[in-house]
């Protein structure tokens, strides 16, 4: 789960991690904005209307779900769950509230990572390169600062200063992730096979 103000890199650097590990499945969040050109539906977003989002929060179809900038966005929970259920690992683009709402519905199956640019400088930089009008800074900078004061909460926080060095703490952090105890499937198998060989071993 990756969270990030607006600016700091979470789309390419979750991109990036997608690219580089074929296990790793993205979850679609689902929208009432209207696509952006060159967004296809069901790969960039599941762009639905306002009262199909609305039925599907009432039926508890999401698994998290928030209003942002006048636009409903949220996480379909029938997808998560077929790809959980298939021992498959899922990465979510989400902000601070999605990652509370996740967290307590996934229990203790969640890995959590916040990226943060190296200054609040440069994250005003980095807006005003990818040519947004200065009203829309102005507003994405404060939401920054809002979603930096989560920090804590999440398990790990990434500082993205060089792209090369926060893509290789992102996949150590997958990794580490995967070789806990509690998330390796079949671990008690594999000991119990372990201490049979061990005692067969002795018996010879």
């Amino acid at each position: 789960m990756v969270a990030a103000p607006s600016g700091a890199g979470k789309t390419t650097l979750t991109r990036a991690l997608l690219d580089a590990d074929p296990l790793l499945s993205l979850s679609v969040s689902m929208t009432t904005r209207a696509p952006r050109p060159g967004e296809v539906d069901g790969i960039h977003y599941h762009f639905r209307d306002q009262a199909t989002f609305d039925a599907l929060v009432a039926a508890g179809g999401f698994l998290e779900h928030a209003h942002v900038f006048g636009r409903s966005y949220g996480t379909p929970r029938a997808m998560v769950e077929r790809e959980l259920a298939a021992g498959r690992d899922v990465l979510f683009d989400i902000d601070w509230q999605g990652h509370r709402q996740m967290r307590a519905a996934l229990l203790q199956d969640v890995v959590s990572v916040c990226i943060l640019p190296p200054t609040f400088a440069a994250l005003e930089d980095r807006l005003r390169g990818r040519g947004d009008p200065p009203e829309t800074i102005a507003k994405r900078m404060a939401e920054a600062a809002s979603e930096m004061s989560h920090a804590g909460e999440f398990d790990y926080v990434i500082v993205n200063d060089d792209f090369a060095t926060a893509l290789s703490d992102l996949i150590a952090l997958l990794t580490a992730a995967r070789h806990a105890v509690g998330r390796q499937v079949g671990l008690a198998d594999f000991l119990a096979d372990l201490s049979v060989t061990k005692g067969a071993s002795h018996d010879v």
